[in-house]
């Protein structure tokens, strides 16, 4: 489905999955453990059924910078998955292996259509 003004209306941006980047820059002597840990919430995160794709990038040239990119299914999905054993055990593991506070943006997706993920 796509909408002539999906630039410019709200409404239609509501009907398109959510993907969130998470940018997360992890003290040197942390990188390790914080994959470790980020790879096991990954994995238990595509088992729920609000989450189509759930990515874990680490930067080529710095690597302590990573990127997770999170695709929901609904617009409820985030907050379920915040609400989730696994999630809340990641959040609490690498809190101390940030070296800044991660931040995010959140996007609709307008392609590929929602249905191909």
């Amino acid at each position: 489905m796509f909408c002539s003004l999906a630039l410019r209306c709200q409404v239609c941006y509501e009907l398109y999955m959510i993907v969130v980047h998470v940018h997360v820059h992890v003290k040197a002597d942390q990188v390790t453990a914080f994959v470790s840990a980020t790879l096991e919430n990954a994995e238990h995160s595509l088992r729920e059924p609000g989450i189509a794709r759930f990515d874990v990038l680490q930067d080529k040239t710095n690597p302590t910078a990573f990127l997770l990119t999170e695709v929901y299914r609904t617009a409820a999905a985030p907050a379920e998955h915040k609400a989730t054993a696994h999630y809340q055990k990641w959040r609490d593991t690498v809190a101390e292996m940030m070296a800044e506070p991660r931040g995010s943006v959140q996007f609709s997706n307008l392609f590929p259509p929602d249905e191909r993920y």
